[in-house]
């Protein structure tokens, strides 16, 4: 009878925790998780069905609302974008009652960007780093002469911190003494030249289609 109690109940619990496995993993189902650009959100209210409406967090952080019109919700969790949209949608609309849902979510990722073999956009997974991240983009290319990685960490809407790493030193330690784990958003550089005197912040007005390397980095003595 032990044995039999034992067969029913092992493989009962190895389901459960898969279960709760799988869903932990899966944004829709954390409260934790945190709206990024891209993401998608369904909105019902429930006494006036015609304003339900399914949007896109855009690249500001803004969603454009039947009701409420624009409002930033990224960086923001779904309870918390909820309670923003219900009290600014409360002031036009009586005893408002709101759903909101995480339809689609955008995977984390990172931008390498300069002297690698394949520069673009890479999913971000548990245990990204610098290195790794590199690796994933083919490697350095034979046109980077330094081995100098500049690793872009946005602080606010103005501007990213910048982070110098050194590819060598990298390579040769497993730990990350000389490597940094990435953070959804970040972008790494690696300049064709060192460039020897960095700032420590730039404007992220001085990332994008008109990068310029010299205006973005390169610091004063």
């Amino acid at each position: 009878m032990r044995n039999l109690l034992k067969c029913l109940i092992l493989p009962a619990c190895l389901f459960l925790l898969m279960s709760f496995k799988a869903q932990s993993q899966d944004p829709k189902a954390d409260a934790r998780y945190v709206l990024r650009t891209g993401d998608k959100l369904q909105l019902k209210y429930r006494l006036t069905p015609d304003l339900d409406q399914i949007v896109a967090v855009q690249p500001d952080g803004f969603v454009s609302l039947n009701v409420v019109g624009e409002i930033q919700v990224a960086g923001m969790t779904i309870d918390q974008a909820h309670d923003a949209i219900l009290a600014k949608a409360s002031e036009r609309l009586n005893q408002a009652e709101l759903i909101l849902i995480l339809k689609e979510f955008t995977p984390p990722s990172v931008v390498v960007a300069g002297e690698v073999r394949h520069p673009g956009k890479i999913e971000l997974r548990e245990g990204t780093t610098a290195l790794s991240a590199i690796m994933q983009s083919g490697g350095l290319s034979d046109s980077a002469k330094s081995g100098q990685l500049l690793l872009l960490r946005k602080v606010n809407d103005r501007f990213a911190e910048v982070h110098q790493l050194n590819f060598s030193k990298m390579k040769e330690t497993p730990s990350l003494e000389h490597d940094m784990a990435l953070e959804p958003g970040d972008t790494l550089y690696v300049p064709r030249d060192r460039i020897a005197i960095v700032k420590h912040y730039t404007s992220l007005l001085n990332i994008g289609a008109t990068f310029n390397p010299t205006t973005a980095f390169r610091g004063t003595p």
